[in-house]
């Protein structure tokens, strides 16, 4: 499998027990040429992704399939006679067409800068070609388009759905927002499922068939064995990222839920789309290592022990909020606040209390995401980098009032990619024999009442602290 992430690029193979054997990474960098813009060389980006595949296979020799993961909306778009990137690539998090997707709400079309359609309408422009002779695509379609030399152009229902080019309530583009945004449906690319054999990666030695594909999120959603209807995983890395296993069916909302969720495409496969909802904290690591910024940490995994040498917080509540409130709020104006110092407040305190902030801010995505199901979702299944530190977890389980599991890899991502990859070729026979894989490896059970009060009283104090920026809705 390849996991295409935000800093570096993945190669593993998943083996037929569910581990991963053989990782090999290449640095992927970003640049931040201005305050609001985040862009990345596509071209380094698909030779990372290469070197890394070229040397777990040198390493493990042949493989069954590949699967393929990556970050999700970071979009480029390429010349598809030449191959070359038509610009730079516009990560995820990339704001430069904020303005853009408020003009288009006037004119009643609903687009977030987070998502690809305006990213790729803002490259079109500024490529100085016609737009027929462009692809457009996210780095799965970047990647694939790669691997096979250039052969194949397309992506996978998870990935497409989130690029706002799509309707609502099914995944197949819409023409008339694209062509809205001057893109070409001969620039889009094919959209396929998410398992099962889609074309040969000729590129890497012998050829094998790419057979999965996922956006990062629905990756780990299937690498946290979280394949039946009303399971769910949340991812804490630099963020937080909630993901609920719906089903099949009708989608669940067409619009953001009442309670700030959204819905996504779990994964499809035979053309049956199975869908779920997410739920998204805008900070939650990053406040971490906000604290080693401060020099009240030595380094991130500090942060464990020196909270867990208070008993409390010392009625310090914390709001992480860095670049706003996510679900249920979504006020981009709000900010991270301390409340309840004190003079004898001392580092373990604060540290303490931003561990519980962003265990309370986890749980209001949990309970977001069971209001706009409607259902009783099951005890979380957590990965991410903060799922290792144990007065977090611990945290999360009291102010849940329920046991949280942990994921059986601290990133799933790369796990889900391989069985999505392995499930197409036939390696497992269905989604039970996935979910069985991998147990998770260990389970967390709360050990006393949290304050949800005094957190909800916190959050107030904190929201619309920049008016303008919370009167904002993408």
């Amino acid at each position: 499998m390849i996991d295409l992430g935000s800093t570096s690029a993945r190669a593993a193979v998943v083996d037929e027990a569910g581990h991963l054997r053989h990782e090999r990474r290449a640095a992927t960098p970003r640049e931040s040429p201005a305050p609001g813009l985040l862009e990345f060389d596509p071209v380094a980006v698909a030779d990372a992704a290469m070197q890394a595949a070229t040397a777990t296979l040198t390493e493990a020799g042949r493989v069954d399939a590949v699967g393929i993961a990556n970050q999700r909306a970071s979009t480029v778009v390429w010349d598809r006679t030449s191959g070359e990137p038509a610009g730079p690539g516009l990560g995820w998090q990339d704001l430069r067409t904020a303005l853009d997707c408020l003009t288009l709400q006037g004119e009643g079309l609903r687009l977030a800068p987070n998502q690809p359609a305006t990213k790729a309408a803002h490259l079109i422009g500024a490529a100085g070609v016609p737009p027929t002779q462009l692809c457009v695509g996210t780095l799965d379609s970047w990647l694939v388009w790669n691997l096979t030399g250039g052969t194949h152009h397309l992506t996978d229902a998870t990935n497409a759905a989130i690029t706002g080019l799509c309707f609502d309530d099914r995944v197949e583009w819409d023409l008339a927002v694209a062509g809205r945004l001057g893109i070409p449906a001969v620039s889009l690319p094919r959209i396929v499922d998410s398992t099962g054999p889609v074309a040969e990666a000729t590129e890497l030695r012998g050829a094998p068939v790419i057979a999965g594909l996922a956006g990062d999120q629905q990756a780990a959603l299937v690498g946290a064995g979280c394949v039946g209807r009303g399971a769910v995983k949340i991812t804490f890395g630099t963020g937080g990222t909630l993901d609920a296993c719906l089903g099949p069916g009708d989608p669940p909302t067409d619009v953001r839920g009442p309670s700030g969720t959204f819905p996504i495409v779990s994964w499809q496969q035979q053309g049956r789309v199975v869908w779920g909802i997410e739920a998204m904290m805008l900070s939650a690591g990053s406040c971490v290592a906000w604290l080693c910024e401060l020099g009240l940490l030595e380094n991130p995994g500090d942060s464990d022990a020196v909270a867990a040498a208070c008993a409390d917080s010392g009625g310090v509540s914390f709001v992480p909020a860095q670049m706003g409130l996510g679900t249920p709020d979504w006020d981009f104006g709000a900010r991270s606040t301390f409340t309840g110092l004190t003079a004898t407040a001392g580092t373990g305190h604060l540290v303490r209390a931003v561990l519980e902030g962003v265990a309370h801010h986890g749980v209001d995505l949990l309970e977001a995401a069971r209001a706009d199901s409607g259902l009783e979702l099951a005890g979380p299944v957590i990965d991410g980098g903060m799922s290792t530190n144990g007065t977090f977890i611990q945290a999360l389980a009291d102010a849940s009032g329920g046991v949280v599991h942990l994921a059986p890899e601290i990133e799933c991502t790369a796990l889900g990619a391989g069985y999505l990859a392995g499930l197409g070729v036939g390696s497992w026979r269905d989604w039970e024999e996935v979910a069985s894989l991998r147990p998770p490896r260990r389970t967390v059970e709360p050990h006393k009442l949290a304050d949800r009060a005094a957190w909800q009283e916190a959050k107030r104090r904190a929201a619309s602290w920049h008016p303008d920026l919370s009167a904002v809705s993408f």
